[in-house]
């Protein structure tokens, strides 16, 4: 419960609806119950004596509800016949429920609104999140599991904790307002009906507590199994060439199994509540049938046959708001499971931070500098004490074995991840310092893997840029070696490109992605073995595209291919976190050290 009142932190935005749904609401409780508290006096009156019937009026110190209402409803039969009185009588009645049912209605017309709005900033307020937290981040998580948390979290919290927001204020009114009638109508039957009470609330309550840690589990292999799902989807071509089908089924079903397992262990103790709760309700009344007829018998109240009747079918309007307030209870606990593990993603901590002076930074006017620059993954050390400068207008290749940290290197220049040790400046001025869009604005990507969304051709190359010209993204695809093979496309740029870009050739989604990083422009680049996974056609039309892109611009190359980087202003190779040699070309071969033996690997081969 503690967990659930975090929710309730978004409310504060809809002050002025909560107070309308709390107030429609108190006034269908009061409509509703009137309705139901004028059977005693009616039956009292109609069907009695045609008097009081034993109950006193109001006399001296103290309200007698009971005889107020009584001697009103008398007073109202004296006038009339008695059919003429229960005609108008059964007319309040039905009033009085249109308008119950009336407000009922106009309050979940304001509390829906309010429960939708929740929602959808919780989800905002995810995404969000998730779009400002690190890269570092999601090595650390599964991506099925942040996708389920995302969707299938909410849709718990939607089902389990937002859908009962209406119990919260509409049961308590009710069974306040039911109790105070029930104490109108006989303060020592209420008083002995109390007492079973908590004992009742205790019982129920100890079935809810059960649900949360279960709850938690399921939602933990539905991650997993969505994680299965997109894994086998995504490498659809290496499980059937590998005959892998009943590998990943069999993965698929040990997962789905447990899921299934443990829901079933969630619904049998979620299913109890309810009969539980109107199995003690019975018990309750039977007590009171007991209790009542003993008072009437030994004649120590003022308690009739009709009063206790109707104080009987009060007692059963409020095992309706219990029962709901113990389902609503047991609801709320297992839907924060699920709010645990959207908490977990809200609270992630980012390292990756603006501080509030940070400074503006619009151009790139003379080096890039790595001093001491150290970093790792938690006890595990991946750079040591790099010093590498990149002077305007320069290139500087970086080549070693896989794993030696040339990834890990350019990352920290964008701040994809930021040094433990040392410092990066940019003219200067440390990383750390500047505003995180400007640095960012400066650096154009092109990944080893091209990463294209499932949009048209023209959106994906104007990712992030916005306002760009139906000519300018031409002029962009054309340095890029891309606009031939647009052109020839059914709708040209307006062609959608899939999932992942997967209606395209590998070629074509690299040219695409260097047609983005030419229309940003940007005086820094980093091209992080942009070509290592063409055939040799596509690695050259790739190539002469990249080639184009770098002119006039300060590069960063991360080379597989050795011979690709053969004019780099500059040669650095990594071993293990370290830099083993640098220099040019000429000089690293001739030096006959580690540059060498990697070039004469790749010429074996």
């Amino acid at each position: 419960m503690k967990q659930a009142l975090k929710l309730f932190r978004y409310i504060k935005d809809f002050k002025a609806q909560v107070g309308m749904f709390f107030l429609t609401t108190l006034l269908a409780v009061v409509f509703g119950l009137f309705s139901f508290t004028m059977l005693g006096p009616v039956l009292q009156v109609l069907f009695g004596t045609g008097t009081m019937g034993g109950v006193k009026p109001t006399t001296g110190k103290g309200i007698n509800l009971v005889g107020n209402v009584t001697q009103w409803i008398n007073d109202f039969v004296l006038r009339y016949d008695r059919l003429t009185a229960l005609t108008y009588i059964v007319i309040i009645v039905v009033v009085f429920t249109i308008l119950k049912n009336l407000f009922i209605y106009l309050s979940l017309n304001i509390l829906n609104p309010i429960r939708y709005a929740i929602l959808r900033r919780l989800r905002n307020d995810m995404f969000t999140k998730v779009l400002s937290l690190p890269i570092g981040f999601f090595t650390e998580e599964r991506k099925a599991d942040l996708i389920s948390r995302m969707t299938n979290d909410i849709n718990e919290i939607e089902v389990s904790i937002m859908n009962v927001l209406e119990s919260f204020i509409r049961e308590p009114l009710t069974i306040i307002f039911v109790l105070v009638s029930m104490v109108a109508i006989s303060p020592q039957l209420t008083i002995f009906l109390v007492l079973f009470l908590p004992v009742a609330g205790f019982v129920i309550g100890r079935v809810g507590k059960s649900l949360k840690k279960p709850s938690n589990l399921a939602q933990e292999y539905l991650g997993s199994m969505l994680g299965v799902i997109d894994e086998t989807i995504a490498g659809m071509r290496v499980v059937k060439a590998f005959n892998a089908e009943r590998h990943q089924h069999l993965r698929f079903m040990e997962l789905n199994n447990t899921l299934f397992r443990v829901r079933n262990k969630i619904s049998r103790r979620k299913e109890l509540g309810s009969p539980l709760s109107e199995t003690m309700g019975i018990i309750v009344v039977c007590l009171i049938l007991w209790y009542g007829g003993k008072l009437i018998f030994s004649g120590q109240s003022n308690l009739t046959g009709p009063f206790f009747l109707t104080y009987i079918g009060l007692f059963y309007m409020v095992i309706n708001p219990v029962k709901n307030l113990s389902t609503a209870l047991n609801n709320v606990q297992k839907g924060a499971a699920a709010l645990d593990r959207i908490e977990h993603l809200l609270n992630a901590d980012n390292n990756i931070t603006e501080r509030p002076d940070a400074l503006p930074i619009e151009s790139f006017e003379r080096a890039i500098e790595l001093k001491n620059v150290q970093f790792a993954y938690g006890d595990k050390k991946i750079l040591n004490n790099i010093n590498i400068t990149v002077p305007k207008g320069k290139t500087i290749a970086l080549v070693g074995a896989s794993g030696a940290g040339k990834s890990t290197l350019v990352d920290l220049v964008p701040r994809f991840h930021d040094v433990t040790g040392g410092e990066i400046l940019v003219d200067g001025v440390n990383v750390k310092d500047v505003k995180l869009y400007d640095l960012r604005k400066l650096i154009g990507v092109v990944s080893q893997d091209p990463i294209l969304f499932n949009d048209t051709i023209y959106n994906n190359i104007t990712l992030g840029t916005g306002g760009a010209s139906q000519e300018q993204v031409e002029e962009a695809a054309h340095i890029a070696h891309a606009h031939s093979f647009i052109s020839q496309k059914p709708e040209g740029y307006q062609t959608n490109v899939g999932d992942r870009g997967m209606k395209l050739s590998g070629g074509e989604r690299q040219r695409v992605t260097i047609a983005r990083a030419v229309l940003k422009n940007p005086p820094i680049l980093i091209l992080d073995e942009a070509t290592s996974s063409l055939d040799t056609e596509s690695e050259r039309m790739v190539q002469d595209a990249i080639n184009s892109l770098m002119k006039n611009r300060t590069c960063i190359v991360i080379a597989h291919r050795l011979s690709t980087v053969q004019h780099a202003d500059e040669i650095i190779v990594l071993d293990k976190g370290n830099i083993a040699e640098r220099g040019t070309h000429a000089q690293l071969i001739s030096s006959n050290g580690l540059y060498k033996k990697l070039v004469d690997m790749q010429q074996v081969k």
